[in-house]
């Protein structure tokens, strides 16, 4: 029974099969899903009896036994090989996957090198050439990005973005956190624990210039400093994560006024075993993500914050917004902006445990 059970679970129904395993027709398999027309009791109790063994919602899945299209999505994303932020996002995948495997739904995924225009290039033309009816795409380049976005859109592919926003009005979703605010909250956090002094807001990796989530932190974190009455003020640096400890520490002894320091994305913990190795206690260290080592760091203080960004659940909700847009027509908000979680060292415990995502 148990395997029966899973068998149903993933199967992917139409009318026709429905009406088999009920051993009724097509037309009573409709109305009774549609609770329309006159269907004899035998036929309702022997229809609605496979409804319920293979776990199938009427009401939700009307739509799609109608039409029996298959939908195709295209993920683009970092490669997560080469990133550890992003290996939640195989995560998230695999779990809107088993989520819906009853549907026709196929998801595909891409993935480009973070630092690397030319293979986010590569990659989207990939994706243009699928054709598929949907994309949920990082804009990881604002200039390259929405120049594919407007190719897709002119396709009639439905574009959807997460992790960081960028402004084209063909975007049908947005999932991610307001990253102004972000960095405004983390300026708040220093000014809680420092009172005053120097921050140094750092940039590490490549393409500065090109990095809208980065800009958007920097200008949050200078927001709250000219709109409030702190005593804080800021340096925006940015350094190469394969040069980062000599250039850091270039920066700091030329600088030793400098007394916090905000990583705008997870290589916080790169910052941290610097301090560590240094000994530069007093230097205050706020960051993004709760990367393995990051976590390291958390718990023995050497990183007073995290800011967790859950790409996870960014990515999981992203494509389920894109599901139940085309198997429900279900309204989709243009945001879904997420809450902005403040990690610290006795509070990790319950982000740390195993999740369950909330819709």
């Amino acid at each position: 029974m148990f395997f029966y059970y899973i068998y149903h679970m993933r199967k992917k129904y139409t009318i026709k099969d429905i009406a088999e395993l009920a051993g009724v027709s097509k037309g009573t398999v409709d109305r009774v899903i549609h609770k329309r027309g006159k269907v004899s009791e035998k036929a309702l109790i022997d229809v609605t009896r496979i409804l319920e063994e293979i776990d199938y919602k009427p009401n939700l899945i009307a739509r799609n036994l109608k039409n029996n299209k298959v939908y195709s999505i295209c993920v683009l994303i970092p490669d997560y090989h080469l990133d550890d932020y992003w290996l939640s996002c195989k995560e998230g995948i695999e779990s809107v996957k088993q989520e819906f495997a009853s549907f026709d739904i196929q998801i595909k995924t891409l993935l480009y090198h973070s630092k690397d225009v030319n293979s986010f290039l590569q990659k989207s033309n990939e994706v243009l050439a699928l054709k598929p009816d949907a994309v949920l795409m990082v804009p990881s380049f604002q200039k390259e990005s929405e120049t594919i976005i407007n190719l897709l859109a002119n396709q009639d592919i439905v574009v959807s973005i997460f992790n960081n926003n960028i402004p084209n009005n063909k975007i049908f979703n947005f999932v991610g956190q307001d990253l102004i605010k972000s960095g405004r909250i983390a300026a708040k956090l220093f000014d809680l624990i420092l009172g005053n002094g120097k921050v140094a807001i750092l940039y590490i990796g490549a393409n500065f210039k090109n990095a809208t989530y980065f800009h958007e932190k920097d200008q949050g974190f200078k927001e709250y400093i000219k709109q409030t009455d702190t005593a804080l003020s800021s340096v925006t640096q940015t350094f190469s994560s394969e040069n980062l400890e000599l250039e850091l520490t270039n920066f700091l002894s030329q600088n030793p006024d400098v007394k916090g320091i905000f990583v705008t994305n997870s290589k916080t913990y790169m910052v941290a075993k610097l301090i560590k190795k240094h000994n530069l206690k007093d230097i205050k260290l706020i960051g993004y993500d709760l990367l393995e080592e990051n976590i390291t760091y958390l718990k023995n203080n050497t990183i007073q914050f995290l800011i967790h960004q859950n790409a996870k659940h960014q990515i999981h909700l992203g494509l389920t917004n894109l599901i139940e847009y085309f198997m429900f027509s279900k309204k989709t908000p243009k945001r879904n902006l997420l809450p902005i979680n403040i990690i610290n060292s006795e509070n990790l415990s319950s982000y740390t445990q195993k999740e369950t995502i909330y819709e």
